[in-house]
């Protein structure tokens, strides 16, 4: 284990904070975003915010993907418009005094189809399960499975196409690595996400990421923003 996955208070201080401007950015999208906008406009506006708020710069490139674009993990905002009966897909994160935030969080535009319903179901499921397996001393691959089962057991296994979570720090990709290979094992005061998604093709994505700090009785999750399905 490289030591430095391991962080002192002041670091885990900075990791909330620029965790908390990412929740502040998303609460303010939720009454800027308007079906018409473009993905572009969308990304803009959410940098502008976290900006605004003291953010030094990005911890990556942000992401906001709709429709059939949000099937992409690593999609980049295109100049697609935003329609009703869709998800958008927003996964930010600010940097602070060098420290980085990271979250995603999926939302319906006007409407949800019974399908989108019962995907975003099962992620929010499993990205629960997820977080509830977190604690200091468990493998990252139990984590990844306690994820991942959920999603396997409702049938949509092969539309889970990434590893549950990473470590972020002064990176926002850090060790420990939350996936199905990872020989790593959680220890106190790391700072991981847990991350889920269903991909499926020519249709649609779901996401949902929150940032955890690692405790010997489970997780303080940094991320507070809403995680029920929201339609706009």
């Amino acid at each position: 284990m490289d030591k430095n996955t391991v962080k002192t208070p002041e670091e885990l201080l900075l990791i909330m904070k620029a965790e908390a401007m990412g929740d502040i950015a998303f609460e303010h999208m939720l009454d800027f975003i308007r079906p018409g906008m473009t993905e572009i406009e969308v990304a803009d506006e959410i940098e502008r915010v976290l900006r605004a708020m003291g953010a030094e710069a990005l911890a990556f490139d942000t992401i906001a993907v709709s429709g059939v674009n949000s099937n992409q993990p690593h999609g980049v905002p295109s100049n697609k418009k935003i329609r009703e009966g869709e998800f958008l897909t927003m996964d930010l994160g600010a940097v602070y005094q060098g420290y980085c935030g990271d979250m995603t969080r999926t939302v319906a535009i006007g409407y949800a189809t019974e399908e989108m319903k019962e995907v975003y179901d099962i992620v929010l499921r499993a990205q629960l399960e997820g977080l509830a397996t977190v604690r200091s001393g468990v493998s990252c691959r139990e984590v990844d499975w306690a994820s991942r089962r959920i999603i396997e057991e409702a049938g949509y296994g092969e539309f889970y196409i990434h590893g549950t979570g990473h470590g972020v720090g002064t990176q926002v990709h850090e060790e420990p690595t939350l996936n199905a290979r990872s020989e790593e094992v959680l220890h106190e005061n790391q700072a991981v996400t847990v991350e889920p998604g269903i991909y499926l093709p020519e249709k649609f994505g779901v996401r949902i990421e929150d940032l955890a700090i690692v405790t010997n009785f489970g997780i303080i999750n940094c991320t507070k923003s809403k995680k029920e399905l929201i339609i706009l």
